[in-house]
């Protein structure tokens, strides 16, 4: 074996779970479409393809936050190990934070700390899977869940969310996807991708539907209070007497911060369901065997949810407000792309691709490549969200950024557009004398009349012609 006669055999090898899981990436998708970029384009790239507008000075993050970090690292007293499922202090501030919006108040052991909202997605999940679950998320979602109920080898079924009446969830398809092993739904509200905000009648009706079928609603409002439209935010917990609710969030969009990393799952359960099966202390138990968010970060938390002054939200507001206005306003112009409706929060809206106007542009994918490699434009796939065919686009980004980015998109757009075959037409002039006058007209040979009564003579000159030459 030394002398490389024969190549030696190792015993391990990669997990195909984990490998196949990865594939299903946000982020994978988006480096896959970075890799088109033009080296030689000299333009700033545009991002409109994830959710992290904390690159733009007028996105920063408030100062309060800034300091409330330095704070914690300067007091030398948050450098040891915190409890699994976080320190007390900011476990009752988050209680406090969400309490005001639920009709009974939540308690710190309501509260558990995570690595970012993606950690508490990750418990739920694995909490939740045993042999044949299956488990019924959005179309199109966040495909962070499929990627995680991959690897955790829940069962996927999916319940569409309906353009047409602004993207509600399907629940007549929810009631016949579930059977006897359907163990929870997710919804996301905000939404992501499709910038809806769902109505306070709409989710009771989803939490009524969760209790007939008997199953929890898992509820994703890590884009909780961004909304600009004519719906208010209302959190799924309000309905946690109908049926269990789990929450998950962070302060990673609210506060401009995705890479502070710190997030919470919430049990909203005044029924005592959750503890009852044994979730609650499923939920510990995960966290007895996981990492926590870092200590310091979580010392912080009273004070950033504390302190901030309303003006900061309301500035992060006005500026998606006034980007969701540029965003819309300017694909309707761009024949062929269609916004189904005018998101009303959260950073993303979905924008169908009508390939029939293009030429050259295979699909979804195919489209997000060109535009890279030809304008410096990055916009995830929809098939990357389950939905092919459509794009979703972020407008969480510098308001002269994203004028410039959908200036490149259309300009692409007109560059592929499908050129329409124009069918040749035959102009006809006719010249008629008659016994006192001499008098023409010129139309189209479609139009052309027979003319009889007092003439004396005519004469026809035919011009062809192509729409191209006009």
């Amino acid at each position: 074996m030394e002398n490389g006669s024969s190549k030696k055999k190792w015993r391990f090898k990669a997990s195909e779970v984990v490998s196949m899981a990865s594939k299903i990436s946000i982020r994978g998708i988006l480096m896959m479409i970075m890799e088109n970029l033009n080296e030689a384009d000299t333009r700033p790239t545009i991002p409109l393809g994830h959710g992290d507008p904390s690159a733009f000075p007028c996105f920063r993050t408030t100062p309060v936050a800034e300091d409330a970090i330095a704070d914690a690292v300067r007091s030398a007293k948050f450098n040891s190990y915190a409890p699994t499922v976080g320190l007390l202090p900011a476990r009752q501030a988050i209680a406090e934070y969400l309490s005001p919006d639920l009709p009974q108040k939540l308690s710190p052991d309501d509260i558990y700390l995570t690595i970012g909202c993606t950690q508490a997605i990750e418990i739920i999940l694995t909490v939740l899977a045993r042999p044949k679950a299956n488990i019924l998320f959005p179309r199109p979602g966040f495909p962070f869940y499929e990627a995680r109920a991959a690897y955790d080898g829940l069962e996927v079924r999916h319940f569409d969310l309906l353009p047409e009446k602004g993207w509600e969830v399907d629940l007549g398809a929810v009631e016949a996807l579930a059977d006897e092993n359907t163990v929870a739904m997710v919804i996301i509200n905000p939404g992501n991708p499709c910038g809806n905000v769902f109505t306070k009648e709409h989710l009771k009706k989803v939490a009524e539907t969760a209790r007939k079928l008997g199953i929890l609603v898992i509820a994703d409002e890590v884009y909780d209070h961004l909304t600009f439209g004519s719906n208010p935010f209302v959190p799924m917990g309000v309905f946690g007497s109908i049926t269990p609710i789990i929450t998950v969030g962070s302060i990673s969009k609210r506060w401009i911060v995705p890479g502070w990393r710190l997030g919470w799952l919430v049990t909203n359960d005044p029924n005592g369901i959750l503890k009852e099966y044994g979730i609650v202390d499923c939920i510990k138990g995960f966290l007895n065997i996981s990492s926590d968010p870092a200590t310091f970060i979580q010392a912080a938390v009273p004070q950033i949810l504390g302190e901030t002054k309303p003006e900061f939200f309301s500035k992060i507001v006005k500026i998606l407000r006034e980007s969701t206005d540029i965003c819309y306003d300017r694909i309707k112009e761009i024949p062929c792309l269609t916004c189904p409706s005018k998101p009303e929060g959260s950073m993303f809206v979905m924008v169908k691709l009508n390939l029939s106007k293009l030429e050259d542009i295979a699909d979804d994918v195919d489209f997000c490549c060109k535009l890279a490699k030809e304008e410096s434009v990055i916009i995830l796939p929809g098939v990357a969200v389950g939905l092919g065919n459509w794009l979703r686009v972020t407008f969480a980004i510098d308001p002269s950024s994203l004028k410039d980015g959908l200036g490149r998109l259309e300009a692409f757009c007109e560059r592929h557009a499908k050129k329409l075959a124009v069918k040749p037409t035959i102009i006809v002039t006719v010249i008629i004398l008659d016994k006192d006058r001499l008098w023409s007209w010129t139309t189209d040979k479609d139009r052309l009349w027979s003319c009889t009564g007092g003439l004396v003579s005519f004469a026809i000159s035919a011009h062809s012609y192509s729409g191209d030459s006009m």
